[in-house]
């Protein structure tokens, strides 16, 4: 029987950043970090060490994309990971835009701290994708993220919408609904990424929804048990039965007419999966620390280290590293899993912070009115 094989997506994962200004309420029992005031504003350790965390699988998922073929092993792990990642990068992020408004205040944040980026960035992947793929001519379009951009324009998207879910009754389940049908629905197109953003919007009413007790549970250590036999059990599943269409499935970024099912399939494989990533993600929140740990200070800095991993590793895919014969034994595929922790590790630092923060965080201040500016034609 020929091995399996993925194809790893065009566009991918992302992590959270609080970049409208907004947060979250405390969650109970919180803890600080030594010599902290305790009080309401102080950072939870615990969400920073679970986006660092997340942002880690981020990279070391795409690492394993083009190394999945001929290894049962690594191919169950990459299952895992992609059921996971993204869905708890994005009950983070509806967390943290609970209280989003169309405040000025915060809608400047969302416009600097996450449509700027997202110009920026779409346009030097753009640029680097003509050398990636030689193609000098290739046309650059703000309006179709490729690979990693798509999560800054759902965020986008999302925290505009935040507002109506806090009023819409059974938002979670309007959501699905909504996401099913996008699954169902050929001709949506690739502007913004409409289909991923759709499919992944249920994660992120559910963050939106989320209360501080749900999180004080996960933060039990009598979960972990639990939690860890499920991962254990998925690992397992997807080891011996998981199909290789599924990876297509939890990329999310696809209707049924492209996976070639028929339209139903899409509504009952939305809803199972949807229910299968939200168990994984409270697996994975369940074994997050709750306490300071040497990583916790890079929490506030994983959109640096996702935003800037994809030059790495698309420039490691253009260069052919990932073919060379001795990467795809179970030493270089190791080999490979330690380099991309280590490398996206890197990019949340705070030099790497300060080197590229007029583009991931840049204030511009010069570009709005002060708050209560009188505009023309109100007096």
């Amino acid at each position: 029987m020929a091995p399996r094989t993925f194809q790893p997506p065009q566009t991918d994962t992302l992590p959270t950043q609080e970049s409208d200004g907004t947060s979250a309420p405390p969650v109970p029992h919180r803890t600080t970090a030594p010599g902290g005031t305790g009080a309401p504003g102080d950072r939870d350790p615990f969400f920073d060490n679970a986006k660092y965390l997340a942002v880690v699988l981020v990279a070391i998922g795409h690492t394993w994309g083009p190394l999945t073929g001929g290894s049962r092993a690594t191919e169950a792990l990459y299952l895992l990971v992609y059921a996971l990642h993204m869905p708890a990068f994005i009950v983070i992020s509806g967390y943290f835009s609970r209280n989003f408004d169309a405040r000025p205040d915060r809608l400047r944040r969302l416009v600097t701290g996450v449509v700027v980026p997202y110009v920026l960035f779409e346009t030097a992947y753009g640029l680097f994708r003509r050398w990636a793929e030689h193609d000098p001519s290739r046309p650059i379009s703000i309006l179709t993220p490729w690979y990693l951009t798509w999560f800054l324009a759902a965020l986008f998207i999302w925290r505009l919408t935040s507002p109506i879910w806090r009023i819409v009754r059974h938002p979670v389940a309007v959501a699905l609904v909504i996401a099913a049908v996008a699954t169902a629905s050929a001709g949506i197109g690739e502007t913004l990424d409409l289909q991923r953003v759709l499919q992944f919007l249920p994660f992120f009413v559910v963050g939106l929804c989320a209360k501080p007790e749900w999180f004080h549970v996960l933060r039990g250590r009598r979960m972990r048990v639990p939690a860890a036999l499920v991962l254990v059990a998925a690992l397992a599943a997807a080891y011996r039965v998981a199909p290789p269409e599924l990876a297509h499935w939890l990329y999310h970024g696809s209707s049924t007419d492209q996976l070639g099912v028929p339209w139903w399939a899409g509504v009952v494989a939305t809803a199972g999966l949807f229910c299968l990533s939200l168990l994984l993600t409270a697996c994975f929140l369940a074994w997050v620390p709750r306490h300071r740990t040497w990583f916790t200070a890079l929490g506030a800095g994983t959109l640096y280290g996702y935003l800037l991993h994809g030059f790495v590793v698309k420039t490691a895919l253009s260069l052919g590293w990932f073919d060379l014969p001795w990467i795809r034994t179970a030493p270089g595929r190791a080999m490979c899993t330690l380099v991309a922790a280590a490398v996206v590790t890197a990019l949340c630092t705070p030099p790497v912070r300060r080197l590229f923060r007029c583009a991931v965080q840049p204030r511009a201040a010069w570009a709005f009115r002060r708050t209560g500016a009188v505009s023309p034609g109100t007096r």
